[in-house]
């Protein structure tokens, strides 16, 4: 078991690590951006990384205060399900109702990676792998099709 201090300089040095490894990638467009902390250019709508002690994660999640143009938004992406399918190369997990961390109504699009924990150096390769691969894929897929969900 770790100390709170411990846990946050572990899960500090998995985040820095894994920022200092994307900041090499250029996006679709070969631009450099902040990968953590991807500006998609549609409020509320979030590219979103996550990594625990039971598993990392990587969702599309729509977050605006009107549910309505919340619903509009997953019906669009639902649209282009193929296509984010085909770009990412896998199918994802979609949630069109689920309570975020602080109990608001959010939806995601989304896959884990089961089985890892940020507290186990040993599993971040594999995790840094996995989010880089469906960064990249995400970043492609906006870069193309973003107009689209513009409000």
């Amino acid at each position: 078991m770790y100390s709170k201090e411990e846990a946050f300089q572990i899960k500090k040095k998995f985040w820095v690590s894994l920022g200092q490894y994307m900041a090499l990638q250029v996006s679709s467009e070969g631009n450099r951006i902040n990968w953590l902390n991807y500006k998609t250019g549609v409020k509320d709508l979030y590219f979103r990384t996550q990594f625990d002690n039971k598993s990392a994660w990587i969702n599309i999640e729509l977050a605006q205060k009107d549910l309505t143009i919340q619903e509009l938004l997953y019906e669009k992406f639902e649209m282009f399900s193929g296509l984010l399918a085909d770009e990412v190369g896998e199918d994802w997990i979609w949630n069109k109702k689920v309570y975020d961390e602080q109990g608001k109504i959010v939806c995601t699009i989304g896959i884990h990676f089961e089985n890892k924990s940020i507290f186990r150096e040993s599993d971040w390769k594999d995790v840094i792998d996995f989010f880089k691969v469906r960064l990249i894929a995400l970043d492609r897929f906006w870069n193309t099709y973003k107009e689209a969900f513009e409000i």
